[in-house]
């Protein structure tokens, strides 16, 4: 039974190289006609010789072709190259391509030069995404900035995350549409960098968390990418080739091996020498819970554990202060529906009264002002939708009750406002007689008429709102600094804490910012996130010195081991199935690629044989 098996596969092969073998004869006689008189006079003997068994070696050795052209596929990355042509063209079925010699390009010049347009819009996308997802902090920001230049609300952040998101991974596949990320990533860099130039610094502040993960992120990718490096060096034919590819690969990857010597980061640091964690100050409240600057958010941030309270105050035109962030009151309460004529009018310019008819949370449930906001209980929905403006000497009653610091921003009334003049003195009145808080309890930030109100109320904790000589500090009485989170140095806040002025930073509301600014030694921090930092109980990312050359040492070496072994490999490989070994003559026997012969005279004979099969190639 085996042996009729073994009979029908012979018979089978023979059938199916049958029409190979009349090709290869055809082609045979044409490079024969073509080459000279002493390469006829040397091939002819040998022909001559083996006359008896010519059809049969000429059917061995088509199906060796056949074999090695196989083979060839194998060891050139058959599947991953038809997985490539799938995704860039949608073209799944096997993927054919012509065979190239050593050294030789395998593709076109314009495929060529489309290339490092392809990589640049990757680079391009990445650092636009990874811009964009550590802003994340700031997108309330950035959506109040559009507010106020477009007239209506909308997440215009959460948008250009999911579009930058859904780009990226289109063009990480390879699918076509490079043209739309290139365009997409620069415009977006170009205009953030125009319109809001100080969000690199975020940039440059998440280096310092994140940079050890990324020097692995990017050590990996360079490990991946000695493939086919190492690959197209290797066949390359010139000198000067090979330096081309390799040398700006060994360029960048030394780069990357030494760049974590000029890396700094607070928080890599001897153990014991963290600082306590940072205070949390409501901002506006608890503005993810609930609408900012109303009594139910102070209260949310009081039930989450917040250490003060931040907020606005305005005065009323009858000299009434009360809460509120924007010049108007459009975006914030209901007046749209309620005075419809008055809606772009100063708040400031409403009477008490006036302004004590509008309801001040149902925006927050329709508009929905954060983009990560959890869901509300059907209980807190309810409370939202009825809270009405708040009135500053009720916000500090509820403080002193619960012994919160406060801090807020004083405004100052328009033109031809009665207490224009006067909105200092009125707001004095209201802290130190109608409220009754403690004077420790209040952070002053106003720098106007500071010298009057240090007389009138020496108990305050007086802050500023910018960064200044310890000198000045201490001769103006500052005890605190109120400072915009960018910009956070921990040289400055330690500088600032020996002459005992403490620092906070606003508005910080990602656990990575909050990790970083513990590890710098901020004092307290304003956040839109009460709920979520408070949850913390040490930074994101903290590391001995120790700890972190162990890792950074351990990386480089691995990877170096691994790129070392992958060009090994590449090289072995080359030297071992070169398309036009010289060194051996294979053989097939009994339809099996199983022996090689080495004599002199196989190898002259293999030489000439394949020139002839060559030749006719060429002229057929």
């Amino acid at each position: 039974m085996c042996i009729t098996a073994r009979k029908m596969r012979e018979e089978e092969e023979a059938v199916e190289f049958s029409g190979l073998n009349r090709k290869m004869s055809l082609s045979m006689a044409e490079g024969w006609n073509q080459l000279n008189l002493k390469e006829k006079d040397e091939i002819t003997p040998q022909m001559e010789a083996s006359s008896t068994s010519t059809s049969l070696k000429k059917l061995k050795f088509g199906k060796l072709k056949v074999v090695r052209r196989r083979l060839l596929q194998r060891y050139e990355h058959q599947p991953f190259i038809s997985c490539l042509a799938g995704f860039y063209s949608c073209r799944w079925k096997r993927y054919q391509r012509q065979r190239t010699e050593p050294g030789k390009c395998c593709c076109k010049m314009r495929e060529c030069l489309f290339f490092p347009l392809l990589i640049g819009a990757f680079c391009f996308s990445l650092v636009f995404l990874y811009m964009w997802g550590e802003g994340k902090n700031d997108y309330n920001n950035f959506d109040w900035y559009n507010y106020g230049n477009l007239g209506f609300w909308f997440l215009w952040s959460l948008v250009i995350l999911i579009l930058a998101s859904i780009l990226f991974t289109y063009i990480s596949l390879l699918l076509i549409g490079t043209f739309l990320v290139l365009g997409f990533s620069i415009a977006c860099l170009f205009a953030l960098t125009v319109l809001w130039g100080d969000h690199w610094k975020t940039v440059r502040l998440s280096f310092q968390i994140t940079a050890p993960y990324l020097h692995i992120g990017a050590i990996a990718i360079m490990v991946l990418l000695s493939w086919p490096v190492a690959l197209h060096a290797i066949r390359a034919d010139k000198k000067v080739i090979q330096v081309i590819i390799i040398g700006p690969y060994v360029a960048i990857l030394l780069f990357l091996f030494l760049i974590p010597l000029g890396m700094y980061s607070p928080c890599i640091r001897e153990m014991g020498t963290l600082g306590p964690k940072p205070a949390l100050i409501g901002h506006r409240g608890a503005p993810m819970l609930a609408p900012e600057n109303t009594e139910m958010s102070f209260q949310k941030t009081i039930e989450h554990g917040g250490d003060g309270l931040e907020t606005d105050v305005t005065i009323s035109y009858d000299g009434v202060p009360f809460l509120m962030h924007d010049t108007t009151l459009k975006r914030t309460t209901n007046i749209k529906e309620v005075y419809p004529n008055d809606t772009d009018q100063n708040a400031a310019l409403f009477s008490w009264d006036t302004l004590q008819k509008l309801n001040a949370g149902a925006w927050f449930l329709k508009d929905k002002p954060f983009s990560f906001m959890g869901s509300l209980s059907e209980a807190d929905q309810n409370q939202a939708m009825n809270q009405s403006i708040y009135k500053l000497s009720n916000f500090l009653r509820l403080a002193d009750t619960h012994n919160k610091l406060v801090i807020f921003d004083l405004y100052r009334p328009p033109e031809k406002h009665p207490y224009r003049n006067l909105w200092i003195s009125r707001t004095l009145e209201v802290i130190l007689k109608e409220s009754g808080i403690k004077p420790h309890l209040v952070l002053w930030l106003n720098n106007n008429m500071r010298s009057f109100v240090q007389s009138v109320a020496p108990g305050f904790q007086h802050t500023l709102g910018r960064k200044a000589p310890v000198e000045d500090l201490l001769k103006n009485n500052i005890v605190k600094l109120n400072l915009v989170y960018t910009d956070m140095s921990s040289e400055d806040i330690r500088k600032y804490a020996e002459a005992n002025i403490t620092t906070n930073l606003y508005v910080v509301n990602e656990p990575w910012l909050f990790s970083l600014a513990w590890c710098s030694g901020a004092h307290s921090v304003t956040t839109n996130a009460v709920h979520l930092l408070n949850d913390l109980s040490q930074p994101l990312f903290l590391m001995t010195p120790q700890q972190y050359n162990i890792m950074w040492i351990l990386t480089d070496l691995t990877s170096l081991l691994l790129i070392s072994l992958i060009f090994a490999l590449h090289w072995w490989r080359e030297r071992n199935f070169s398309c036009c070994a010289q060194d051996s003559n294979p053989v097939l026997e009994s339809g099996t690629y199983n022996k090689f012969r080495t004599g002199e005279q196989g190898k002259e004979s293999s030489c000439i044989l394949h020139r002839v099969v060559s030749v006719g190639s060429l002229a057929s």
